[in-house]
């Protein structure tokens, strides 16, 4: 039987594809690696993040109907050198946390903010 390779990206459909972009790149610093249009009419923006080899795939498909993105669903999560100054970065967007920080049994401490859609992003310092 043969076994997948490895993870290449990670879809999150949204309403708003040029808001949610813009997000991704100025809140979470992630670089923009190629948009195109799929052959069916979507709209699709690749983010390259930082240290890694996977993409998140942001689409924009009309077509499909709005997003409605339920609390809790999904998320994406990042690591950082500090919540502290990570939360000091987001407030000159006026952004804050939506939960957290909190300390896990783990030792890393984590918290959460919202993308525009609603999907969540998590942050994680992990202990060092």
């Amino acid at each position: 039987m043969s076994k997948v390779k490895k993870l290449l990206h990670t879809r999150y459909r949204v309403n708003d594809l040029e808001r949610t972009v813009k997000f991704y790149r100025e809140i979470l610093g992630l670089e923009e690696a190629r948009r195109h249009k799929s052959p069916r009419g979507s709209e699709l923006v690749f983010l390259k993040t930082p240290n890694s080899n996977e993409e998140i795939e942001i689409t924009y498909f009309p077509g499909a109907g709005p997003v409605q993105v339920q609390p809790d669903l999904t998320h994406l999560a990042f690591e950082v050198d500090s919540l502290e100054e990570f939360a000091r970065h987001i407030a000159k967007f006026g952004l804050k946390y939506s939960d957290g920080p909190t300390k896990s049994s783990s030792g890393n401490t984590f918290a959460f903010i919202d993308a525009p859609e609603g999907y969540e992003i998590e942050l994680i310092e992990k202990l060092k």
